[in-house]
């Protein structure tokens, strides 16, 4: 694998036997984990070369604190990296991405309102605006995002469109730990109480299905699953035409998100026994 920090570095190395065939991009804000891994292992099963980033993109947190807070640990996620199948790791610093006197922005509407959108005023803009210019760094012909993350997939499909890029999205589903939680770095925050209390949120994705089945309310579902924890939203949307249902809750001070798509809760990573 190799390890660069500049976009010259990027262009030097791609410009050689990775661009001979489907190259593909995943990216990631590091805290690397079996979800990122699963991405880079799909990526690797069906392209010919796989570059990844690693940016905690300052333009996409709206608390300086959730910023300064994010896990960095670049030596461990290398090597998850590697071993996942990573040819070619971009890690560059802030000044490399956003250099002195960057002035430009994207202004994201359609997909990025609501939700996060709301609870996160800017974020998506941030989203939008690092992953085109990592498009334009790597030059991919596939970019690999997870379904954890459903409205940040359909805000990059949307831009992807909108702008007419040359590029694949490829979704790939949830990955949950054994007990049923979505894997996400921000997990680790977590006291074993509050570990306990958060798997409520899957419990809630499963009521959501079964009621969606039945024909009833699933919002309503889930929200009596999720009785006993700080929840910011519990709705139905639709995302690129699916039926989504999306949550986020707080536990102490870490926030969680999940969704499902209600026809497809495998997407979800939920076998569909468990939604039943």
């Amino acid at each position: 694998m190799r390890l660069v920090h500049t976009v010259a570095e990027l262009r030097v190395v791609l410009a050689g036997p990775h661009r001979a065939g489907r190259l593909a991009l995943v990216p990631t804000m590091g805290a690397l984990h079996e979800g990122h891994a699963r991405l880079i292992q799909l990526a690797r099963a069906e392209c010919d070369a796989v570059a990844a980033t690693i940016f905690v993109n300052p333009a996409q947190f709206n608390d300086p604190a959730d910023l300064a807070a994010y896990p960095r640990h670049e030596d461990r996620d290398a090597a998850i990296a590697a071993e996942a199948g990573v040819d070619v790791l971009f890690i560059p610093h802030v000044e490399e991405v956003y250099r002195t006197g960057h002035a430009t922005a994207i202004e994201m509407e359609g997909a990025a309102r609501g939700f996060e959108g709301d609870h996160r005023p800017g974020h998506f803009n941030g989203v939008a605006l690092v992953c085109l210019k990592l498009f334009s760094m790597v030059q991919p012909q596939v970019a690999y995002f997870g379904q954890k993350d459903a409205q940040q997939v359909a805000v990059i499909r949307q831009m992807v469109r909108d702008l007419n890029l040359p590029l694949d999205i490829r979704v790939v589903p949830t990955v949950r730990d054994e007990h049923g939680l979505a894997l996400s770095s921000r997990n680790v925050r977590l006291s074993a109480d509050e570990m306990s209390r958060a798997l409520a949120i899957p419990r809630s994705l499963r009521a959501a299905v079964a009621a969606h089945r039945r024909g009833d309310d699933p919002a309503r579902a889930a929200r009596e699953a999720l009785i006993g924890l700080q929840v910011e939203y519990v709705a139905v949307t639709v995302f690129d035409g699916a039926p989504t249902l999306v949550v986020a809750a707080r536990l102490g001070r870490t926030r969680l998100i999940d969704n499902v798509p209600l026809d497809h809760p495998d997407l979800a990573g939920l076998a569909d026994r468990d939604a039943l």
